[in-house]
């Protein structure tokens, strides 16, 4: 029975949204999801070149995340669909619409598809 537990304890503390950054700057990334209830953007999280970064710390329960990503130069990981970002350090934003209106800025993030998975780890190349 301690085995067992052990074993549950380390898959889910494993299981998320890793990032991991190999490009030669380091990253400055916001995700975007659907919380259940409504859409939703976060970030910052700053990723220094080689390193790694768990964005989502619990098994993942959509099969679609978004990222949008910059290293502050010529460098910029993105996509398709609109969220609101903050030119702040940390931000949470609720809704995907309006965002100049309501003082935020648009930028358009990538999807990443984790199927059926638990946890995902996405390379900024």
């Amino acid at each position: 029975m301690a085995l067992l537990l052990l074993v549950a304890a380390g898959t889910e503390a494993e299981a998320g949204l890793t990032i991991c950054n190999k490009a030669k700057r380091a990253a400055r990334v916001a995700l975007g999801r659907f919380d259940g209830i409504s859409w939703v953007s976060e970030g910052w999280w700053n990723i220094a070149p080689g390193a790694c970064a768990a964005l989502v710390k619990s098994p993942l329960d959509a099969r679609y995340y978004y990222l949008y990503g910059t290293d502050g130069a010529a460098g910029v990981w993105d996509g398709d669909t609109a969220f609101c970002t903050s030119s702040k350090d940390k931000f949470a934003i609720v809704g995907r619409a309006g965002c100049e209106r309501r003082g935020y800025d648009r930028n358009r993030f990538f999807r990443i598809d984790t199927g059926d998975s638990l946890d995902k780890v996405q390379t900024l190349q």
